[in-house]
């Protein structure tokens, strides 16, 4: 395995530990249960992306070859919508934030994933890439529909509502 498809690997680990950090941090920050639950989730479901992608570094790092089989890179569960009819003024900034964040960061991952595609020889890494750009995918879609709901609410809240 060349040094480059570890040096992305290692780079998938950086943006999901950047993932996690941003949703556990809003999971502790907000303050009603079921949204801070959801944000939670988000983070476990980056730990784990993390636990992974370890895993297939280390086995890359010793020589091995990049395996994995579809029961192992299943898709991620998709969010429950949150509820946001009783969500406090200071929670609805703050979670639109994290959400414009979030949208941010699926659209850097899925650039960068989509370019490594494109540079690598690996077919391996190349099919490898492409699941993970699905991945980044569906976070991208469930976190934009996400801020697109919690936006109209913050303009609501600002008694202004754009043209």
């Amino acid at each position: 395995m060349s040094n480059k498809e570890l040096e992305v690997i290692k780079e998938a680990i950086l943006n999901e530990n950047e993932g996690y950090q941003v949703y556990n941090m809003a999971a502790n920050r907000i303050e009603e249960e079921e949204i801070s639950k959801s944000f939670k989730k988000l983070a476990n479901e980056e730990l784990k992306h993390i636990d992974w992608l370890k895993e297939l570094y280390e086995s890359l790092e010793d020589g091995g070859e990049i395996e994995f089989s579809v029961d192992e890179m299943k898709p991620p569960e998709k969010p429950r919508i949150f509820k946001w009819d009783k969500i406090e003024k200071e929670n609805l900034s703050f979670s639109l934030s994290v959400f414009g964040i979030g949208v941010k960061m699926e659209k850097e991952a899925i650039d960068y994933y989509k370019n490594a595609v494109n540079n690598t020889k690996s077919e391996k890494a190349k099919e490898l890439y492409e699941r993970i750009i699905k991945w980044e995918y569906q976070h991208l879609n469930f976190f934009q529909e996400q801020y697109e709901m919690l936006k109209e609410d913050w303009w609501a809240e600002q008694s202004f509502e754009p043209f």
